[in-house]
């Protein structure tokens, strides 16, 4: 592994001494901007994390329904498990993990999803569904690769995935609706609506989604709105609401191997208030959110959950070249199950945190950057949380960064006290878990930025991880674990011309202890080319010793299963008239066996066609 990221660092130095000859000044790319690795809108070449960025046409183009798998394509070092044609699941056998760099929890404890800036774990069981995510919503996703518990406190240990979601920025009106079927009676149906007059604005959409499923009893189907206001109070202050719903029912009838039905019915909700704040030399945010949610699972389990919060943050420019961004967290979260200790009472957890961080420009190409956060929990006391990083642009093309960052994330209230058989073996004296990154990053235009490439290596050191041990009359959940993942990640994209574009991405894992959902290589190449009004998408992935089960034996090694496999996808899609799109997917055109969770077998070809119509 040694020699093998020497070799990539010389390379890496070579090719920065040609490129850096040139001395042509580039404007920063509307791409280049982000939001998730600062609070504020910023350049990512100043941003000492790693973020990648999603847009709204890329994810379009992929044809996905749900946004998650969509970030296999784009964004390297991150890997989403599935099982079915629709639908994740919930349980044994569910899946919708997300692991960035190895790390994931159980089963997104470790990865933060956020919906414009603010959480959507649930209550109790301290993660996201991740069901409840639709591609129609969305005007693109950013992903910040590694801790981003500074910014955003517990359960952004691995990193945060922020999904940014559309808003109607024309005065007009505007429709899209659009419908597909295919294979398993697998059908789509949507309708968005977009208006703007003045200085009120709102978006709203209905998606419904289901299919019969790729086996008997795995049918999916789910229907959620969603709806954004805003209103401009004056020219420094916009007041913006949303609220969505989502409602889905499930079947699953288990392992090919054991199979054991299984249903679900989960309804889960999120609504915000947030009102922004912008001048020339300082902008912010009062932000005000609550999620919630109700499970009903056939195995008798019930229970209702909330989330909600209150997020202020401001940034100020104190002189020339400073940004300084403090801000203060307040959440509450919980819920009540018919099981154990939470039977019919309510059980809850505050969160209040501080934190600062500030970014220093010198000599105009060097930046340093420096946080903390302290953050309070009522069950858990206190956690502070350390960054530390640098960028340099040596020129417009070239960007290097370096960073220390520390990730936490609080035990869940269900890893305390729900689903162990006797109340002895519960253990509410669980600690917070730790890791620290170690990163630095290239980042290179080249060919008058038609070519653009990030490579990034990455070291982390984890402690205090929850594992459950002891023999099947003793298990406990503990702070047992540790381990040290490092690695490689490497993108790249390609504007070969003006109706082709290519994106590559590579990530190498070398993991202290086997683990599921991270496989060790993955490679993921889209190729997208237009002409006229036809427009061609082509995606594979490979994927590389991807452990699907692991049995840890107590003195011999574990047993483990592992799958290789690449997968062809392919979408065509025709303009016969302006406002109308007429599109056909295929799906595992190599018709691949293989399995991402242990004992569901992924489809083989599949197809489906549809239309998209905007007014």
């Amino acid at each position: 592994m040694k020699q093998k990221l020497f070799i990539i660092a010389i390379l890496v130095l070579t090719t920065n001494l040609i490129f850096s000859q040139s001395t042509k000044k580039d404007s920063i790319q509307l791409s280049d901007i982000v939001v998730t690795g600062s609070k504020t809108e910023i350049s990512r070449k100043i941003v000492p994390l790693s973020v990648s960025q999603i847009s709204k046409q890329e994810i379009e183009n992929t044809g996905q329904m749900n946004i998650l798998p969509a970030l296999n394509n784009f964004v390297p070092g991150v890997f989403v498990t599935e099982r079915n044609i629709l639908g994740f699941g919930v349980s044994t056998g569910g899946s919708g993990s997300i692991s960035i760099r190895g790390v994931s929890g159980s089963p997104n404890t470790d990865v933060l999803i956020l919906i414009d800036g603010h959480p959507q774990y649930q209550g109790l069981f301290g993660h996201p569904l991740s069901d409840a995510y639709v591609a129609s919503d969305v005007e693109k996703v950013e992903v910040i690769r590694g801790p981003a518990s500074l910014l955003y406190g517990t359960n952004a240990m691995a990193g945060a995935i922020n999904i940014i979601t559309k808003k109607q920025n024309e005065e007009s009106f505007k429709m899209t609706m659009g419908a597909a079927y295919g294979s398993f009676n697998t059908q789509k149906f949507y309708e968005t609506i977009g208006y703007k007059k003045n200085k009120f604005s709102i978006f709203t959409s209905f998606n419904h989604d289901q299919t019969n499923g790729i086996r008997t009893k795995t049918d999916f189907n789910i229907s959620n709105g969603y709806t954004k206001v805003g209103y401009e109070l004056s020219n420094h202050y916009m007041l913006s609401a949303d609220f969505s719903i989502a409602g889905f029912k499930g079947n699953d009838n288990g392992s090919i191997y054991a199979p054991t039905p299984f249903g679900i019915d989960i309804t889960r909700g999120e609504s915000s208030v947030s009102i922004d704040d912008k001048y020339e030399k300082t902008e912010g945010s009062v932000k005000l959110y609550h999620n919630f949610g109700e499970h009903t699972l056939s195995n008798g389990f019930h229970s209702t959950d909330r989330n909600s919060g209150l997020m202020l943050y401001q940034t100020i420019k104190l002189f020339e070249g400073n940004n300084l961004t403090v801000g203060t967290d307040i959440a509450q979260y919980g819920g009540i199950s018919n099981q154990g200790v939470l039977h019919d009472s309510l059980l809850t957890a505050n969160d209040v945190s501080v934190y600062a961080y500030m970014q220093q420009n010198l000599f105009k190409n060097l930046t340093l950057s420096g946080g903390l956060r302290f953050q309070n929990n009522s069950i858990f006391g206190n956690e502070l949380i350390p960054l530390v990083g640098l960028t340099y642009n040596p020129s417009t093309r070239t960007t290097f960064k370096a960073s220390v960052s520390k990730g936490f994330r609080n035990p869940t209230i269900m890893e305390m006290y729900l689903f162990f058989p006797i109340p002895s073996i519960q253990n509410p004296d669980l600690r917070s878990e730790r890791l620290i990154n170690y990163e630095i990053s290239w980042i290179q235009s080249i060919f008058e930025n038609k070519l653009n490439i990030e490579f990034t290596v990455f070291k982390m050191n984890a402690s205090n991880i929850i594992e459950v041990s002891g023999t099947p009359q003793t298990l406990q959940r503990k702070n047992s674990g540790t381990f040290t993942n490092q690695g490689i990640e490497f993108s790249a994209r390609y504007a070969v011309c003006k109706n082709l574009f290519l994106h590559v991405n590579y990530s190498y894992l070398d993991l202290s202890k086997v683990v599921l959902a991270a496989p060790r290589q993955q490679v993921n190449i889209s190729a997208n080319y237009s002409y006229k009004i036809w427009n061609l998408n082509v995606s594979t992935q490979y994927i590389e010793k991807l452990y699907t089960f692991i049995h840890v034996k107590p003195i011999d090694p574990p047993t483990t299963i592992q799958s290789d496999y690449l997968p062809l996808n392919a979408r065509l899609s025709v303009k016969p008239l302006k406002k109308l799109e007429v599109f056909v997917d295929g799906n595992n055109l190599l018709n691949q066996k293989y399995q991402i969770n242990y004992g569901y077998p992924m489809p083989g070809i599949n197809f489906n066609a549809g239309f998209n119509v905007r007014f």
